[in-house]
């Protein structure tokens, strides 16, 4: 029988945090996994025009330029879509949010 039947209280709300925590470090590595795929993607097509053995100095610099600021875009729409959830999620009488 499983343990989820047993509502004793403090075991049960620990399993269901337990949950929930491996749940947002999954998100969370399916995230960062995303985060580098596209980098990848966007980065190495934009600068690395003839692909070789290996990038020579320009293609670097671009490359390197190219993630900061996919990074910094990447990050300021992730906290404002954060923010914009738990706005909702207030205003609808939530409480909860990410």
């Amino acid at each position: 029988m499983s343990d989820f039947g047993n509502y004793g209280g403090g075991s049960m709300e620990a399993k269901k945090q337990q949950v929930m925590d491996q749940v947002r470090g999954e998100l969370a590595l399916a995230n960062a996994q995303e985060l580098v795929n596209k980098i990848n993607e966007k980065c190495f097509a934009r600068c690395v025009l003839k692909p070789g053995g290996k990038l020579d100095n320009s293609e670097q610099t671009c490359v390197a330029n190219c993630m900061d600021r996919y990074m910094e875009a990447w990050n300021i729409v992730s906290r404002t879509y954060i923010g914009r959830v738990q706005r909702e999620a207030q205003n609808m009488g939530g409480g909860g949010g990410l």
